[in-house]
């Protein structure tokens, strides 16, 4: 076997390949992209002998996306996406200097796989529409967590000249007060709309219900008294608020249009349906669960596997007399916070998940603890439904008899 470490930047690899007694065979700087990997597999194919397949070549890198890594799965090597963290502490085994390199580190790769790589995760081979899905799930989430940011700065810019905006919209980033303050940016714009003039902005906006209503509250609301920023300043303040209600605008429309994107997508995936029937699962938190869990049938051999990987289970400490459960904080975070929706979203859609949750809250356990556990519990069925292939079943996931029980598990 051969053991190469990838040591990555942004325009070059540092790799480096040894043999399974650990002698190094070649140390180089290759190229990114097409003309590295083609490097690569010449620098490989040198040392591997002619009865060996490419399975038997095992990469350690720390990253487990993008091209190259695809191209190393592709080519048929086991690729082992290594924690910074971990590659980071294995360092200390061939320095106690703290000196640092990227040949260095391709070493330390290279002598981890060789030696440790039992205790790290395999990249799993995902199809090419599971692959998509994550890219297209990440997108929208990022893009939402964009808009909140800009969301965020008009309201913290709208507290210092123009608080009466606050009070006529509950969300910045609504439809209502988007086509509002895009007309009046400024209180002085605010206070000259007439009812009529916002029912015509609502109205142009898709509002199509409670139109007199909503317009005579954001009306009222505009025309409440404020102290004012000087006028040179409040036009400065306006410029901002309409550029950023621009951008936030913008960044709602994208968001649509991705949403269409990871629905088509998503449907297409022959276990879109399994992931549909979980409780608390709709198409755009199920493509996200689908993107981050991925869809090799061989990446978690048991659901506690799966549970670990969510990091929904919790972790344990142990010394001498002392024993600590906490919560896994080192985690995808991505697909943390879907199964945290996912649990609460399945309080109202599922019996057995409203009694597990209740059972734990009787016993002292804090609300978001039982979320947790919660999801850890939905984790675990949704790993039995993609084993056997089969639906959410409300009665095989919480079995009458031992609803009760369901907590102390």
């Amino acid at each position: 076997m051969l053991f190469v470490g990838d040591d990555w930047a942004e325009d070059h690899h540092d790799v480096e390949v040894v043999d399974e007694s650990g002698r190094r065979l070649v140390r180089r700087r290759l190229p990114e992209g097409v003309a590295g990997m083609a490097a690569l597999h010449g620098l490989i194919a040198d040392y591997l002998p002619d009865e060996a397949e490419a399975s038997d070549v095992v990469v350690g890198i720390e990253t487990d996306r993008g091209p190259w890594v695809t191209a190393l799965v592709a080519a048929g090597y086991q690729v082992y996406a290594v924690n910074p963290m971990q590659a980071a502490r294995y360092r200390d085994r061939y320095s106690t200097s703290g000196a640092k390199s990227d040949r260095g580190d391709a070493h330390v790769l290279a002598e981890l796989v060789r030696l440790d790589r039992a205790h790290h995760r395999q990249v799993a081979g995902g199809s090419d529409l599971s692959e998509a899905v994550r890219v297209l799930a990440r997108s929208h989430q990022n893009l939402i967590w964009t808009r909140q940011r800009q969301t965020n700065q008009l309201r913290s810019m709208l507290r210092e000249f123009y608080p009466a905006a606050l009070q006529a919209f509950a969300d910045l980033a609504g439809r209502d007060a988007l086509a509002v303050l895009a007309a009046a940016p400024t209180p002085a714009a605010g206070r000259a709309l007439t009812v009529e003039s916002i029912t015509e902005l609502l109205r142009r906006s898709g509002r199509k219900r409670y139109l007199a209503s909503t317009a005579a509250t954001i009306h009222t609301a505009l025309q409440t008294e404020q102290l004012s920023a000087l006028p040179a300043v409040a036009q400065a303040f306006g410029a901002s608020t309409r550029a950023l209600v621009a951008v936030i605008d913008a960044l709602t429309t994208q968001i649509a249009t991705l949403q269409a994107e990871v629905d088509a997508h998503f449907g297409q995936h022959p276990d879109a349906e399994i992931y549909l029937s979980q409780p608390g699962l709709g198409v755009i938190l199920a493509g996200r669960v689908l993107a981050e869990f991925g869809d090799d049938t061989h990446r978690y051999a048991t659901g506690k596997a799966r549970r670990n990987y969510a990091g929904t289970s919790p972790i344990t400490r142990a010394s001498g007399t002392k024993t600590t459960v906490l919560a896994r904080y080192a985690r995808n975070r991505r697909l943390g916070d879907a199964l945290f929706q996912q649990a609460f979203a399945a309080l109202t859609r599922s019996p057995g998940a409203r009694a597990h949750y209740d059972a734990m809250r009787a016993r002292g356990i804090g609300h978001n603890d039982a979320l947790r556990r919660l999801a850890n519990r939905l984790v675990g069925i949704l790993h039995g439904c993609l084993r056997h292939h089969v639906t959410y079943n409300e009665t095989t996931a919480w079995p009458p008899p031992q609803q009760d029980q369901q907590a102390a598990a």
